[in-house]
C-alpha cells in the first residue's frame, strides 16, 4: 500500500514539474506604457522581444489578430517558450497553454498529423455556461470522525478510508447550517486544502469543491499571508442557491469526454 502511495505521489510530482523551467512566469513584466521592466513577473532580459510580445498581447485583447498565428524564432534557450507562456498568463489564468517538443511527435504511436491536431485542440479553450445548484458559504468548522485503526478493528485499510465521516459547518450573513460529510467529500475538501475561514462553493450535482478565497472577517487572523491570497466577503442570503456557473475547458478535453 505504501509503495502504491509513493508511486502516485511520484506521478503527481512528474505532472507538476513537467513545465518546471517556466513555472515561475506570471506575465510579460511590462508597465502601463508597454515598456519591459528589467525583472518583473518572473521575466528577466529580452526587453525588445517582451515589448513586441506586449504589442501582440494588445492586439489579441482588442480582437484584431483573430485567426492568425505568431512565429517566434531564435536559438535554443533564448526565451521563446517563456514569451509564449508570458502572453498566455497575461491573458488570464483560464487561457490554456500547450507546449510540445518536436522529439515528442516522433516518439508517439499516433501519426504526426493526429498528434499536432491534439496539441492545437489542447491550446483552444471554450467557456460553457450552465445553471447549477450550489452551496456557497464561509467555513466555520470542519470536524472529521476518524475511524478506528485497521489493526485494532480487523477492517481492511481501504474500507476505513471509505468509511470516514464528518461534519461541515457553513454560514452566510443570514444563516448557519451543519452538513454531514462522506468520504468523497472529505477527500475533495482535503485536496483543496479547505480550512476554517475559507469561503467555498459546493456543486450539489458533481460534488466539486471550489475555494473562492479567505473571508474578509478573518483577514487579521495571520500576520503574514501568501501573495496570491484573495479576500472575499461572506456570502449573503441562503446557503443553497441556483447560480450561473462558467466552466472553462479545452477542445481536447471535450474530445476525451465524447470518446468515453
Amino acid at each position: 500500500m505504501a509503495e502504491l502511495k509513493r508511486l502516485s505521489e511520484s506521478r503527481d510530482l512528474t505532472r507538476i514539474e513537467r513545465i518546471g523551467a517556466h513555472s515561475h512566469i506570471r506575465g510579460l513584466g511590462l508597465d502601463s506604457s508597454i515598456e519591459a521592466r528589467d525583472a518583473s513577473e518572473g521575466m528577466v532580459g529580452q526587453l525588445p522581444a517582451r515589448r513586441a510580445a506586449g504589442l501582440i498581447l494588445q492586439l489579441i485583447r482588442q480582437g484584431k489578430i483573430a485567426g492568425r498565428a505568431v512565429l517566434l524564432a531564435g536559438q535554443p534557450g533564448t526565451g521563446k517558450t517563456a514569451l509564449a507562456m508570458g502572453i498566455a498568463k497575461s491573458l488570464g489564468a483560464e487561457t490554456p497553454f500547450a507546449s510540445v517538443a518536436a522529439s515528442e511527435l516522433f516518439s508517439l504511436d499516433l501519426s504526426k498529423t493526429e498528434a499536432l491536431t491534439q496539441a492545437f485542440r489542447r491550446a483552444i479553450g471554450v467557456r460553457i455556461k450552465e445553471e447549477a445548484e450550489i452551496i456557497e458559504g464561509e467555513v466555520v468548522e470542519i470536524s472529521i470522525d476518524r475511524p478506528v485503526s485497521a489493526s485494532s478493528s480487523g477492517i481492511p485499510s481501504g474500507a476505513t478510508a471509505a468509511g470516514k465521516t464528518g461534519r461541515l459547518t457553513l454560514k452566510t450573513t443570514d444563516m448557519e447550517t451543519v452538513y454531514e460529510l462522506g468520504g468523497k467529500m472529505i477527500e475533495a475538501l482535503g485536496k483543496e486544502k479547505v480550512q476554517s475561514g475559507d469561503v467555498i462553493a459546493l456543486d450539489k450535482a458533481s460534488g466539486k469543491v471550489t475555494k473562492l478565497g479567505r473571508s474578509i472577517g478573518r483577514s487579521r487572523d495571520y500576520d503574514a499571508v501568501g501573495a496570491h491570497t484573495k479576500f472575499v466577503k461572506c456570502p449573503e442570503g441562503e446557503l443553497q442557491k441556483r447560480k450561473e456557473v462558467m466552466h472553462c475547458v479545452t477542445l481536447h478535453e471535450i474530445d476525451v469526454i465524447n470518446s468515453r
